[in-house]
């Protein structure tokens, strides 16, 4: 993807998650989203199965979507973000009873029956009430289709009607063909042989309460999917303590405004973010920084929303509520990321879409087979075998391999502040052979100081400091920002700019006095013909202790140099050690100078040093990189570093950067850590390893199961698959996709 189309894709278009209830198989996924690719103004759309919810990108019609929906056989529902995150767990939780409730009662029916079959209570058919017995035997049959297998009919009839084929449609015709063929037999038991006079009232049964079962037990593995989101969730406050009229009073967090002034006291959640106005404490921020000691706050700094005050008391004004705060932008990305697909899962949704119709075909063939070629009676084993294919071909395995495995890595990754935008990113993160670091805020701390000063004959140290500090007062650069709070820390009155020039990759120029005042590196000395001899010697060495050089000068004159120091991040060096463990190569790309790179790339081991970029071929670099075969994983933290972010293969923002560099990423890491770097390359691998064994699984178990139902190995072995052997495997084959993805949850980085 090229890097503008990164940056500006979703910037008009909206997002909207639908909930589609009764999705049924991997099948169902290929339908709907080829339903709402279809309607005009939709971008993209993805389903995810495990979920059962679409998110659609675009700016489109509400009301197309839902039709676009139910004219593909399903029924739809937006889903309200605002919707309190209780109630989605009560009617889960009411859903997940109904599961219980409809399998014990199909469990007890199929049982009774099959003790019926079994034991040889019931009278044969030929017997003068034989067929009064076997009609109610039949009855109660029909009833556990009818109420607990309902859904598999209904699905199946809908899927019909709109020209598909899914899961639906393989359960309801094997349960179907058997209990309308055993109700036959019932009635006109003289039309058959009497070799093929059997009843298949249990294995109907039987096959409905598996399945359920399986759906049942897969809910409940399923729901442990989602502990990240809960644990997110879970650091909102319920309520807060907003001061109006003078009095305090506890209100729901839904209903704090913009400019409330709440009231924090110790050991309380902060409700949202917000300024100090009074007081001032210590908080924990681990949530966001993943830092243990507590912060100290004073009026006038920042707090943010779902963080813990530890010992003072303080009221703040609320700047973000709702949807706005940091941390609901965190649960909002989490669950947009839990709901994309990396190009694995797309293709895994495309095969399954020929699969249902693959094995109604195979279990036609089948039947001809038997019936034509098998041993007597030709029908019975018809039957058997047709059922079994049908049943243990369900693809409900193969769709939950890869959404699921997705839904853990993402929020496994979330615990550990890296916040995974993209399926896709999730991905390639585990291919990547370079990782790119920017220096400033992404090696170092990104807080330069000024450490030296040095001024040249007819001036002093004040006047250099002045004069570059009233020339960067207007910068947002780093390091502007350490010659200005420099000057501050001195008390310097800073001097009034008639005209000001900012040139990227050089420096600054300005009009100070009436005097020309250029504020920059060497290249801009260079550029404008400054002299800088008598201070050459002072720079080297100031740079080669890893100091960035500023050069001052006024009028064609060298007034001074400072040296600017930003320390290595504490963990940088282990995170680049960890990098070159999982056999990346990497490699820091900075606009500073190279023997001020060289000192930082000496101190914190990285393989070598792209120096003197300017901003706008940062991207060029890494358009280089991957000519030349790399993967490559951009890592920065500023505007400039915002188109190589989106060039990379994977841009990973460090989250306590500007807001367009975030924006261009596919990875943020909320904690400012490059040890998030590792931790998302370690996360990635995990995650797509686990999707690879669950697929291998389910693509395994379909291969090996549909032949040996079709009894090929019969005429070797004498070996035939029961159909209610077939639904146990069936749905213990989706359990144990889930119960594989959920091995993520102690998966440690």
């Amino acid at each position: 993807m090229k890097a503008s189309d990164k940056m500006n894709q979703g910037s008009k278009n909206k997002s909207q998650r639908l909930l589609i209830n009764d999705m049924s198989c991997a099948s169902c996924v290929d339908t709907i989203e080829s339903g709402l690719k279809s309607v005009p103004g939709v971008v993209d759309a993805n389903v995810n199965f495990a979920e059962k919810v679409a998110t659609v990108t675009g700016d489109v019609n509400s009301e197309l979507l839902l039709d676009a929906v139910k004219s593909a056989g399903y029924s739809v529902q937006f889903i309200n973000e605002d919707t309190d995150e209780q109630e989605k767990e009560e009617a889960e939780l009411l859903h997940y009873k109904k599961l219980i409730k409809e399998t014990v009662i199909s469990a007890v029916i199929s049982v009774l029956i099959l003790l019926f079959s079994l034991s040889g209570i019931l009278p044969s058919l030929t017997s003068s009430n034989g067929q009064i017995y076997w009609g109610i035997v039949s009855l109660l049959a029909l009833f556990v289709l009818a109420y607990p297998g309902r859904n598999f009919f209904i699905g199946a009839y809908k899927s019909f009607k709109n020209h598909n084929a899914n899961m639906d449609t393989l359960i309801a015709i094997g349960t179907g063909v058997a209990w309308i063929y055993s109700t036959y037999v019932i009635l006109f038991p003289y039309s058959v042989s009497e070799l093929a006079r059997h009843m298949y009232f249990d294995t109907a049964t039987l096959i409905i309460t598996f399945i359920k079962l399986g759906s049942t037990l897969e809910i409940r593995a399923r729901g442990k999917t989602s502990q990240a989101i809960k644990r997110l969730i879970g650091l909102q406050p319920k309520t807060a303590r907003v001061v109006k009229n003078n009095q305090e009073i506890d209100i729901p967090l839904e209903q704090v405004v913009l400019n409330d002034v709440i009231r924090i006291r110790p050991g309380e959640k902060i409700a949202v973010d917000g300024e100090i106005m009074e007081g001032s404490s210590s908080v924990d921020e681990s949530m966001i920084s993943g830092e243990p000691i507590p912060v100290t706050k004073k009026v006038g700094d920042e707090v943010v929303g779902g963080t813990i005050n530890k010992t003072g008391t303080f009221l703040f004004k609320a700047n973000r509520v709702g949807s706005d705060t940091a941390l609901a932008q965190i649960i909002e990305l989490v669950k947009k990321a839990q709901n994309t697909k990396p190009k694995i899962g797309r293709l895994v949704d495309k095969v399954s879409s020929y699969f249902v119709p693959t094995v109604l075909m195979v279990s036609i063939i089948t039947a001809l087979v038997w019936f034509n070629f098998g041993p007597d009676p030709k029908i019975t084993y018809m039957l058997v075998t047709t059922m079994a294919v049908l049943i243990i071909a369900c693809p409900c395995a193969l769709g939950l391999a890869t959404p699921i495995s997705i839904m853990v890595g993402v929020g496994k990754a979330a615990e550990y502040g890296v916040l995974i935008r993209k399926g896709d990113a999730l991905q390639q993160a585990s291919v990547l052979t370079t990782i790119v670091l920017d220096k400033t805020g992404t090696i170092t701390r990104g807080e330069p100081e000024v450490t030296e000063i040095e001024a040249v004959e007819g001036f002093s140290d004040l006047d250099v400091l002045t004069y570059a500090a009233s020339t960067e007062v207007g910068s947002e650069h780093p390091l502007a920002e350490a010659i200005v709070n420099a000057a501050e820390e001195r008390k310097i009155q800073l001097k009034k700019v008639d005209s000001f020039n900012s040139i990227p990759g050089y420096g600054l120029e300005a009009v100070i006095e009436g005097s020309n005042i250029l504020v920059g590196n060497q290249k801009l000395m260079t550029e404008k013909d400054i002299n800088i001899s008598n201070l050459e010697d002072k720079s080297k060495n100031y740079s080669s202790l890893g100091h960035t050089v500023v050069y001052i000068a006024d009028d064609k004159k060298l007034m001074g140099i400072l040296g600017i120091s930003d320390p290595v991040k504490p963990d940088s060096i282990e995170a680049i050690e960890r990098l070159h463990q999982l056999g990346l190569k990497v490699i820091m790309l900075t606009g500073d100078n190279s023997k001020t790179a060289d000192a930082v790339a000496s101190e914190v081991g990285v393989d070598y040093v792209i120096a003197e970029v300017l901003p706008k071929d940062k991207a060029t670099e890494i358009s280089r990189l991957q000519n030349q075969g790399e993967i490559v994983g951009m890592v920065g933290d500023g505007v400039n570093d915002a188109p190589a972010l989106a060039s990379a293969d994977v841009g990973f923002a460090i989250g306590s950067g500007t807001d367009v560099a975030i924006e261009s990423a596919d990875i943020t890491l909320i904690r400012g850590s490059l040890n998030g770097v590792p931790d998302a390359i370690n996360i990635s691998k995990a995650t797509l390893s686990n999707i690879k064994q669950n697929l291998v699984g389910a693509f395994g178990y379909n291969t090996l199961a549909v032949p040996i139902a079709a009894g090929v190995l019969f005429p070797f072995i004498g070996l035939l698959l029961n159909p209610i052997v077939a639904g146990a495997a069936m749905a213990l084959s989706s359990v144990t996709v889930v119960i594989n993805a959920n091995r993520l949850r102690w998966f440690r980085p």
